[in-house]
C-alpha cells in the first residue's frame, strides 16, 4: 500500500516532489496547498491532484495523510510544519531546505515533532546520493589517512545584474521570503561539513558581500575539533562553481558537482 503525500507550496522544487511521487510505487500524492489558486489549478492539472486547498488547515482536517512534504518560502517552514505536527494528522514531515530560519525555529519544529510522535527530516538529497555515499566510506575505511578538512563552493549566476537581482525578481533576493546565498546556497555545504565530520563546529566566521536585500555571496569558515576546518565559499554573483574536496594527511577526495543528481565518480588523490 501506498503512504498518501499530502505537499504545501507548489513552486519550482514542489515538482521534483511531484515526480518523485509518480516515481516511486509506495508513494501516492493525493493532496496539494498553496495559496494561490492559480499555481494550485496548474500543479493540479499537471500530476492529476483532484484535492486543492488553499488553506493548510482544511488540507490537514479532510485529507487522509501519512507524509505532508513543506516546499514554501524557507521564511514559512517553522511556522508551517509545527502546524501539520500539531495536527497530529500525520506521521512524517520531509521539509525542504533550509530547514528553518534559525536555531530557535528548528528547535520548536523538532520539538512539535517529538511531542506528536511525528518524524521530521530535513530533504537533503546528497546524503542518500551514491557518490556522497562512496565518499563517505572511503573516508571511513581510511582512504586519505586522518580526516584534515573540508573546501566546498556553491556559486551560481543567472546572468543577471546586482540591479537586475531584485527582491521582486526571485524570491532567492528576498529576505521576508527566507532568501540569501547563505540560507539557499550554503545550507548545503554547512550540512555537508558536519556529515563529513560527523559533529557541530565549535566556532564560525563569515564574511558577506551585500548589495541586495539579502547577502549576494558569502564565505564561510566552520572550524571543528582539534582545529580543523571546513572553507566555504558561496554566491549568486559568481559563474557556477560546485565541488568539495575532503583532505587527509594521505590524500584527497575530490566530488565535481556535487550538489547536483549526477552520478559521478569520487576523484582520488594520493600524496607521493
Amino acid at each position: 500500500m501506498a503512504y498518501r503525500v499530502g505537499l504545501v507550496g507548489t513552486g519550482g522544487i514542489a515538482r521534483a516532489h511531484g515526480k518523485a511521487c509518480q516515481q516511486i510505487a509506495e508513494a501516492e500524492l493525493v493532496a496539494i496547498c498553496d495559496v494561490s489558486a492559480e499555481q494550485l489549478a496548474r500543479y493540479g492539472e499537471e500530476f492529476g491532484v483532484a484535492a486543492r486547498y488553499t488553506e493548510l488547515d482544511a488540507m490537514l482536517r479532510e485529507a487522509e495523510l501519512d507524509i505532508a512534504i513543506i516546499c514554501t518560502w524557507g521564511a514559512f517552514h517553522a511556522e508551517t510544519g509545527i502546524r501539520i505536527c500539531d495536527s497530529r494528522r500525520v506521521k512524517a514531515v520531509l521539509c525542504e531546505k533550509p530547514f528553518t530560519q534559525n536555531a530557535a525555529e528548528a528547535a520548536a519544529f523538532v520539538a512539535a515533532g517529538r511531542r506528536n510522535r511525528v518524524l521530521v527530516a530535513e530533504a537533503f538529497k546528497f546524503r542518500h546520493h551514491p557518490m556522497h555515499l562512496r565518499a563517505k566510506a572511503m573516508l571511513d575505511a581510511g582512504e586519505i589517512g586522518d580526516l584534515v578538512g573540508v573546501r566546498s563552493t556553491f556559486c551560481t549566476s543567472s546572468g543577471a545584474s546586482l540591479q537586475e537581482r531584485t527582491p521582486e525578481s526571485n524570491w532567492r533576493f528576498n529576505k521576508a521570503k527566507g532568501g540569501g546565498s547563505i540560507y539557499d546556497l550554503a545550507c548545503y555545504n554547512v550540512h555537508h561539513a558536519r556529515f563529513i565530520f560527523g559533529e557541530e563546529p565549535k566556532r564560525v566566521f563569515a564574511a558577506q558581500q551585500l548589495g541586495l536585500e539579502t547577502d549576494d555571496a558569502a564565505s564561510i569558515i566552520l572550524v571543528f575539533s582539534g582545529g580543523r576546518t571546513a572553507q566555504i565559499s558561496v554566491g549568486f554573483n559568481t559563474f557556477s562553481s560546485q565541488y568539495a574536496e575532503i583532505s587527509g594527511h594521505r590524500g584527497m577526495l575530490r566530488l565535481d558537482q556535487v550538489w547536483n543528481n549526477e552520478i559521478r565518480a569520487v576523484t582520488v588523490e594520493h600524496r607521493t
